[in-house]
């Protein structure tokens, strides 16, 4: 049965309508077409993917959101997240070429840390730079690898700062432990809930990073594929305007174009205050709100496009996390920009064996101002741009000591940049908070009985996560909804 790509639905009423063509929302799609249910994929946009797409300028492709798949194992461990995700989306390994990472590291003051997809190889290091301090990062890893509570339940998040101190007292390396976590996972200002830092921690140290030759284009290809396959049915440019809410659950999905659509259940990957936002309940004109856990944290990326590849000019690393200033803080910036600390990464290199990208790509992440950069006029704005593009690989220079600013612009064929504005623009996430809302709802429940939540906001992260959120709340919630003792294993996130 082929998947049909319409610009409104062809049915009036579906079993699931699914809001948000991103990982999480195909994820699901595909999950329930292949148990029969009838379903529709709602995307106001054009294109697919949301936080994690591809654009193109200049006669090339720039990924959007991707500088890894996380959670990476090889062929023949099982139980993992991504063993999970394979299994449940009939995805055979050869269908996403996911190739692992060279090697990445954590720069700081004084001090670095090395990791690769062995952990063995971080547990040394941290035996190197911090002997004092090794038998409490073992503890703590032993901890986070036996910490299975992350599906979803109550109870009580402690701090990620706070267990880690109590197996870890140097605050150095606390916060290189952090810092990638955080710029890969954490909606949260200075710390994490430590289910989410467990969930990232096993996701980039324990695991790992690997990525596809082709970037986010195999992946989104690929669901695509799978989503014909099962005969799910997409809508494109066509997006939700509002939520009829009748007697404690959705009666109705309003679209943009004013078309009232019904169905059984409505999962939305859209984030849970923007969500809520879209509800209206007949009897109270202002929609339920959750403006108490709005998102905050938006960045900014800079991509240059080079002659070569990174290894002739000395950068053998695949990612770069760095830091520069006292203390890693990572918060809103006051600034447009906080250019102190950032992900330098370097898509060139991963084992992509005796293939080889074309050109070279750097690209540099860092802190941004949502509010800064979408109240700036237009003229202002593309001259803000032009400054923080110079000032921030002015920065990240720093960390790559072989490379001279001479050399790069020497070699620069293309470069581009986007900012908190264009992710607003793409997702509808408020704030362009990358990372949606800093408290998490784990069981994906909202005050609708038949209204859930999937993706970012439920707490799953990263690729391998998001996806993994689709699916297991469209199990939860849908596909057994008698039995949650029987979904207990098939809903264990990353």
């Amino acid at each position: 049965m082929p998947e049909t790509v319409l610009q409104a639905p062809g049915e009036s009423h579906y079993d699931v309508l699914i809001i948000g063509a991103g990982m999480a929302g195909m994820a699901a799609a595909i999950r329930l077409a292949h148990f029969g249910k009838k379903v529709c994929l709602l995307e106001r946009h054009t294109v697919i993917g949301g936080l994690n797409s591809f654009y193109k300028l200049g006669g090339r492709k720039y990924d959007v959101g991707l500088h890894a798949v996380t959670n990476y194992v090889p062929r023949g461990v099982r139980g993992t997240p991504l063993v999970k995700l394979l299994r449940q989306l009939r995805i055979h390994r050869e269908e996403l070429d996911l190739c692992e990472q060279l090697g990445s590291k954590v720069s700081f003051p004084g001090e670095e840390l090395t990791f690769t997809n062995d952990f063995s190889v971080l547990e040394s290091e941290v035996a190197r730079a911090f002997p004092g301090q090794v038998d409490g990062f073992r503890a703590l890893a032993g901890e986070v690898a036996a910490f299975g509570d992350l599906s979803g339940g109550g109870g009580g998040d402690p701090s990620a700062r706070s267990v880690i101190r109590s197996h870890i007292t140097d605050r150095g390396l606390e916060d290189m432990l952090l810092c990638p976590l955080m710029y890969y996972g954490s909606a949260r200002e200075g710390d994490m809930d430590y289910s989410q830092f467990a969930i990232m921690f096993q996701a980039v140290y324990l695991e790992g990073f690997a990525r596809p030759f082709e970037g986010v284009r195999r992946l989104t290809r690929t669901l695509l594929r799978k989503l014909r396959e099962a005969g799910a049915e997409r809508c494109m440019g066509c997006g939700v305007r509002e939520l009829r809410i009748d007697r404690g659950r959705v009666a109705g999905v309003i679209l943009d174009s004013g078309r009232e659509v019904t169905a059984g259940a409505v999962l939305s990957s859209a984030g849970v205050t923007e969500t809520l936002r879209l509800c209206r309940e007949a009897r109270e004109p202002e929609p339920p709100r959750n403006d108490d856990n709005v998102g905050r944290l938006s960045f900014v990326e800079s991509i240059t496009v080079f002659r070569g590849q990174p290894r002739d000019l000395g950068c053998d690393n695949t990612i770069i996390f760095y830091n520069d200033a006292g203390r890693f803080d990572y918060s809103v910036p006051g600034d447009l920009v906080d250019p102190r600390s950032g992900v330098i990464c370097f898509p060139n290199n991963f084992d992509y064996g005796d293939r080889q990208l074309p050109e070279g790509f750097f690209r540099i992440t860092c802190l941004a101002n949502c509010d800064g950069w979408c109240s700036l006029p237009e003229k202002e704005y593309r001259a803000q741009k032009e400054r923080w593009f110079e000032t921030m690989v002015a920065r990240a220079l720093k960390f790559l000591r072989p490379v001279n600013r001479e050399t790069l612009n020497e070699r620069t064929l293309a470069r581009d940049m986007f900012t908190p504005r264009t992710i607003t623009r793409y997702t509808g996430h408020i704030n362009g908070a990358v990372y949606g809302a800093p408290k998490k709802v784990k069981d994906g429940c909202t005050p609708y009985e038949n209204l859930f939540l999937c993706g970012t906001d439920q707490g799953f992260l990263g690729i391998t996560g998001a996806m993994l959120s689709g699916i297991s709340m469209a199990n939860r919630h849908v596909l057994s909804r008698k039995s949650d003792k029987s979904l207990e294993k098939m809903t264990q996130a990353p």
